[in-house]
């Protein structure tokens, strides 16, 4: 039975000395020197399948009707081997967004693993770290505050910690959370400037919380406005980065705060990195100083002892 294989970091079938990043589906553009691996060694065994297809050369002249059999024999196997590796093919799909190479073989496994019983299967999965959001792709680390929790189910639109109650939206049918954190990574330009990247996303950042939804409503019944509260540089991960924040008003509830933080990512390719952050600005939503808090505790993974985040020492800016 074929099992696809689980996202991570994999040997680069187009460059073996350094390490890409296999999203589940297909290989994006991530890479790595193997120094930075960070959990079980990167998996080995796969590449390109190799052509083991072989023709034999049909004698010509003499043999009249024996070597007409010959040779209807030999393009027979031919033609069935050519079926085969199309069959292959096929199967494979197109796994590599630049064409061609397969995803990443599961490890091979020597001996079948236990079957669980009924009792153990019911057990939950205990987190090791419930305290610690791994985001493995970006090289960073978040802390999961008190009374949040990681969303498991965010796999695709980035590594997320929310809080775990839903309430009702005050706009538009639907149900919201009053605190969201995301971690990205920057697509779509070549900036690398982290002040130009959190200003300019800033916009977006609040339309994404507050204005319309992916289903085209409005929760809070649209923006009215906003103001600026805070923006500045700050370490983040050992890293120079800076972060927009603003207070934004909605035609209906009590709207909230959106903070956008870019900063440059410490492993591999080094991509920039951009975390969103928003906190309803209600009485039952988390304070607003679990942004700093947040943002004070981003870790890189192959360096637990470096931060530095917002602090009590960055002042507003004009």
């Amino acid at each position: 039975m074929s099992m696809s294989t689980p996202p991570g970091w994999y040997p680069d079938p187009h460059q073996p000395s350094a390490e890409r990043w296999w999203d589940g589906a297909a290989w994006t553009e991530h890479r790595r020197t193997p120094e930075y691996a960070q959990a079980a060694p990167a998996q080995q065994g796969f590449g390109p399948p190799q052509d083991t297809t072989s023709v034999m050369p049909v004698a010509s002249g003499g043999g009249g009707r024996r070597a007409k059999v010959v040779a209807l024999g030999v393009a027979g196997v031919v033609l069935v081997g050519a079926i085969v590796a199309g069959a292959v093919t096929l199967a494979g799909g197109d796994d590599d967004p630049q064409g061609g190479t397969p995803a990443p073989s599961a490890p091979a496994k020597d001996d079948p693993e236990p079957v669980a019983s009924k009792e153990e299967s019911k057990a939950p999965t205990t987190d090791p770290d419930p305290d610690t959001l791994v985001d493995d792709l970006n090289g960073i680390t978040l802390p999961v505050p008190d009374g949040w929790e990681k969303d498991d189910d965010s796999f695709g639109s980035g590594a997320t910690i929310q809080t775990p109650d839903i309430v009702d939206c005050p706009g538009d049918s639907g149900l919201c959370r009053e605190g969201t954190v995301t971690s990205t990574t920057v697509t779509g330009t070549d900036e690398t400037d982290p002040k130009a990247l959190a200003l300019g996303d800033i916009e977006d950042a609040a339309d994404a919380a507050y204005d319309k939804d992916k289903l085209d409503n409005r929760p809070y019944g649209g923006i009215t406005r906003h103001e600026k509260v805070k923006e500045g540089q700050v370490a983040v991960a050992g890293r120079s980065g800076y972060f927009v924040r603003w207070r934004v008003h909605t035609a209906k509830g009590d709207g909230g705060y959106v903070q956008s933080l870019s900063f440059a990512s410490s492993v591999g390719s080094e991509s920039m990195v951009m975390v969103r952050f928003n906190v309803g600005a209600g009485d039952g939503a988390p304070p607003v100083s679990v942004l700093d808090e947040i943002t004070d505790g981003i870790r890189s993974v192959d360096d637990s002892g470096t931060g530095g985040g917002v602090g009590n020492d960055v002042e507003p800016t004009p």
